[in-house]
């Protein structure tokens, strides 16, 4: 095989990422979002929301950290963010992550590293790119009206508990997104906690 049709097939690999359904509707309510539209506006709003809080980060490395952090989904699936199994998601990525750097037409010498760097470090180009993907699902939630809260019955405090890392970074963030977790209460799009 040629240098380039190497690269060529880890181009298309890569885009396998396309196929990978995940539990938010878009704006709208139409279809399920794949990962990677959600790869596309992660990195978007990672760079927004960089500016907006005039943070001194590493923008290249942002990017690249918004860009690989679904990359593990084209083997694994997506894992729900109220699945039991959320802990342990991240073992069966980061193996799918290493098959694309041991891909003979990926280019990207550091591409595991960059991985492991956005999923266990706590830079603060880590912190800003966790707390915008738990963000964006949140936002697509509110814009659907909870569409996915109410199919999957998800109760106020489990999303209370998915975003509470937020509030010690960026406290702004994490007061609007609990105002917003109070009113999708109010509307019965989350479950009241007894």
């Amino acid at each position: 095989m040629t240098d380039t049709q190497q690269m060529t097939d880890f181009l298309m690999e890569l885009d396998a990422l396309k196929h990978i359904n995940r539990r938010s509707y878009i704006t709208g309510g139409e279809r399920l979002e794949n990962s990677a539209e959600h790869s596309w506006h992660l990195a978007m709003a990672c760079w927004s929301l960089a500016a907006h809080f005039q943070l001194d980060i590493d923008m290249a490395k942002l990017l690249q950290y918004a860009l690989v952090h679904d990359l593990g989904e084209v083997d694994a699936g997506d894992t729900f963010l109220y699945s039991a199994q959320r802990d342990t998601a991240n073992q069966a990525e980061r193996q799918c992550v290493e098959r694309f750097a041991k891909h003979q037409g990926n280019g990207i010498q550091d591409l595991l590293t960059v991985w492991d760097e956005q999923e266990f470090g706590d830079s603060t180009e880590a912190k800003l790119m966790k707390a915008v993907d738990r963000l964006l699902p949140f936002l697509l939630n509110i814009a659907a009206e909870g569409k996915t809260w109410i199919l999957h019955q998800i109760k106020a405090s489990q999303v209370q508990t998915a975003h509470a890392f937020i509030a010690e970074t960026f406290p702004e963030l994490h007061q609007w997104i609990s105002e917003k977790i109070a009113f999708a209460t109010e509307q019965g799009w989350l479950l009241a906690d007894d």
